[in-house]
């Protein structure tokens, strides 16, 4: 782990004034995790426009879900892990982005608004989502990446200075990733039946390239790392 992630305090500093702190850093990391475009962000603008704002805050609260053993498991198995295993992983997670991603772009040649959300149809249309976004970001490398190089160590470091530091640095990383996403999704949900038929095909269609450049920066950049 960078040694210079774990930053002294100054004496007499306290408790409170490091959970500050820590809260300020984990909101800044948060919030800029949350509104960059990602396979996570396309599955919460596609999932709200499919399945209304219902499914895309149960999609942008999916990280709360999966990144418990990402954080165990990036500071135990990563660690030990070559290089290649890693790459091997970024591919596989690019071509299931890309599959999602030419689903959505086909789907989006038809679609059509859809007005109720309480049928059987739109609960397994969630669902399906949900789990979508969960195996999404479980293999994506990134949200491992960043919890072995960046998260892990801020993490030790806040919890070395007392355990409030180290929850606020959770709460406001997680309250901004999660949130930011959140907003995003009572956006799309408020506008969705106001651009009628056309537009709603175009939303979806973006969500759909969305998944598609995730897919493609995942292939070029663990690929190229799998092939070296």
């Amino acid at each position: 782990m960078p040694s210079d992630a774990v930053r002294v305090r100054a004496p007499g500093r306290g408790e409170m004034g490091n959970a500050v702190e820590e809260l300020a850093l984990g909101v800044a990391l948060g919030f800029s995790a949350g509104i960059s475009p990602g396979p996570l962000l396309a599955l919460v603008l596609s999932g709200t426009l499919r399945g209304g704002l219902g499914v895309g805050l149960r999609v942008a609260a999916v990280p709360l879900l999966t990144d418990l053993p990402v954080i165990l498991l990036s500071v135990t198995v990563l660690a030990v892990l070559p290089e290649r295993a890693i790459a091997a992983g970024g591919v596989v997670g690019g071509l299931f982005l890309a599959g999602l991603a030419v689903t959505t772009l086909r789907e989006a040649r038809t679609a059509e608004v859809p007005e109720a959300h309480d049928t059987e149809e739109a609960r397994l249309r969630g669902r399906r989502t949900l789990w979508q976004g969960a195996l999404a970001n479980l293999l994506s490398p990134h949200p491992w990446m960043f919890w072995l190089t960046t998260g892990a160590p801020l993490l030790v470091a806040a919890w070395r200075n007392g355990p409030p530091g180290a929850g606020g640095f959770l709460f406001g990383f997680y309250g901004l990733l999660v949130g930011s996403k959140a907003a995003l999704a009572l956006v799309v949900s408020r506008a969705r039946h106001r651009i009628g038929t056309r537009g709603y095909r175009m939303l979806l269609g973006g969500s759909g390239v969305l998944l598609l450049a995730a897919s493609a920066l995942l292939l070029v950049e663990f690929g190229t790392a799998l092939a070296a």
